[in-house]
């Protein structure tokens, strides 16, 4: 499963949704030629993990997406050592689990996330790594509007974590980042600022978090945008023009002045940051071959030549000595965070960050369940997805709907079928689920297909409750709208600015014209996903989502 949005770093869910990208991969990898050198029972794992099996000369890399902007510097790698890096993205919880369950073994020579911290709260995945190195760093920062920071009165090299919560929590300092459950950067900024408010001084503890919690919900009260990417997020960003800053990698931040225009002032807060180094690992299970050419490329990615491409090109700080940072990085030095001191403490920050410290969603998925969804079982595709996507009241995070999240369900033929809305409630969230998934194995294929007017009805019903929360519509069809364009966009120029900032995350899938989707996520500042590319892509493209909601 791919998302047909070109130009960013793609994002990956950080749980289910990762084993059907790398899949997709897999198979445009393996249809290129025949494996050498590994073993069949290498080919085999590779196959049944998702991984491409091992060929000489290859090295197979488990990687960050934001590391999408490195294509360059291993392009001049595989020239300068002969080695080709296929990079396969996942986010760091599901690759942390791919690795500490052995389900990387044979499929992968190496992973390459922006840290290595949550992989190693995982004791079993202690014997799975071999070599660590640093390649480049990049700490957590704060993109700041130019205006906002003369509002505020605000020296950058002053500002504090401390002095960004008072902000935001006195309505003056609104701000975007990225979902820490699916999004690499985003869990380093959730564990920068829970370290910086909670006062911290050791690896953050239980204790610590629940100390912080309350000045944390301040904090996350000014969060008016989330996104499963870095690259989407600067996009709505620019788009919206209402929100004041951006917390991300400081190379996300400085990229986006240069690609996107932002014009952000990066502010490192003054009482500390996480910092992300980004360490090549091999596995222990890489073949001998796989292993010399994990050496190979990590001694010339520390190289001169390498370090000086990579902080101009992505403005990573480099590792190498007698290498200066690219113009725009602050070469003083800040107090690093701690990060937390077991898998427990930081599981239960994501727990938190889900169901009590985040805003709430909203979200309608407004569902084609016309009468060509009856073929080739595509009805019964699409409720096996929603199923897996509701979860019950024992999924782990970032398994099921949140709490507090109000979930309707907007299938629609001819015209609209039914309007049925759940909210997760905190103390019994089994009720909702339950009753979501009743209502998912009820859909039935009939009629058309007016994928227009269900969008419209998607946004009056959006329009009805609160704005307090993140709203979006997730728009899934599996033809050709039967009603017009001119219609909605008429229709969409009436909405309130409010309104209009609501996004429609469309699925490609079945039959459905991209063209028309294209136009539609176009139009709504949304983001089209691509359900095509097998049984288990439709579920992909659903987890994929949640990291936008």
């Amino acid at each position: 499963m791919r998302p047909a949005a070109t130009g960013s770093a793609r994002p990956r869910a950080a749980r289910r949704a990762g084993t059907a990208v790398v899949l997709a991969l897999a198979l445009l990898g393996t249809a290129t030629g025949c494996s050498t050198g590994g073993s069949a029972e290498q080919d085999s794992s590779a196959r049944e993990q998702g991984g491409a099996p091992y060929r000489e000369g290859t090295l197979r890399v488990l990687a960050s997406s934001e590391l999408a902007d490195m294509q360059p510097v291993l392009d001049r790698a595989e020239k300068a050592t002969g080695v080709k890096v296929k990079l396969t993205w996942s986010g760091t919880l599901d690759a942390a689990e791919q690795v500490a369950s052995g389900k990387a073994d044979g499929a992968y020579d190496a992973v390459w996330l922006s840290s290595n911290d949550y992989l190693r709260l995982r004791p079993e995945a202690a014997g799975k790594l071999a070599n660590e190195t640093p390649v480049m760093s990049s700490p957590v920062a704060v993109g700041v509007k130019p205006q906002a920071l003369a509002r505020l009165g605000w020296k950058p090299e002053e500002v504090t974590w401390s002095a960004v919560h008072e902000a935001v929590a006195a309505g003056r300092l609104t701000y975007g980042m990225t979902d820490p459950v699916r999004s690499n950067s985003g869990f380093s900024a959730l564990v920068s600022v829970a370290s910086a408010l909670s006062g911290a001084q050791a690896a953050l503890t239980d204790a610590d978090v629940g100390a912080a919690a309350p000045r944390l919900k301040e904090f996350f009260a000014g969060q008016k945008l989330t996104s499963g990417s870095s690259g989407w997020l600067a996009s709505a960003y620019a788009r919206r023009g209402d929100v004041d800053a951006l917390v991300n990698y400081e190379s996300v931040l400085l990229s986006a002045n240069r690609d996107a225009k932002a014009g952000l002032t990066v502010v490192r807060p003054r009482d500390g940051v996480v910092t992300a180094r980004y360490p090549l690992t091999l596995l222990t299970s890489a073949p001998p071959g796989a292993r010399e050419s994990g050496r190979a490329l990590t001694e010339w990615l520390r190289g001169t030549e390498a370090q000086r491409a990579i902080t101009e090109q992505t403005f990573r700080r480099p590792v190498a000595p007698g290498v200066a940072p690219a113009a725009g990085l602050d070469a003083q030095v800040r107090r690093e965070l701690p990060f937390p001191g077991s898998r427990s403490v930081a599981d239960g920050l994501l727990a938190s960050y889900e169901n009590e410290l985040r805003r709430p969603s909203r979200t309608v998925y407004v569902l084609d369940t016309s009468g060509s969804m009856g073929e080739e079982d595509r009805i019964g595709r699409l409720k096996a997805a929603l199923t897996e996507l509701t979860g019950t009241g024992s999924s782990g995070t970032g398994q099921r709907f949140r709490d507090r999240e109000e979930v309707t369900l907007l299938p629609f033929g001819d015209k609209v079928k039914e309007v049925l809305t759940h909210v997760v409630e905190p103390g019994d969230p089994g009720a909702a689920l339950d009753a979501i998934r009743g209502d998912v194995q009820g859909l039935e294929p009939a009629g058309g297909t007016a994928v227009y007017a269900s969008l419209k009805a998607a946004y009056r019903h959006l329009g009805q409750g609160g704005s307090d929360a993140f709203t979006s519509i997730v728009l899934m069809t599996d033809g050709r709208s039967g009603d017009r364009a001119q219609d909605f966009d008429a229709f969409y120029g009436t909405l309130s600015e409010e309104q209009r900032r609501t996004p429609v995350f469309a699925v490609l899938f079945g039959d459905s014209d991209r063209k028309e989707l294209t136009h539609i996520t176009e139009l709504t500042g949304g983001r089209l996903f691509d359900a095509t590319d097998g049984k288990d892509s439709l579920n992909g493209a659903f987890e994929e989502i949640r990291g936008y909601q």
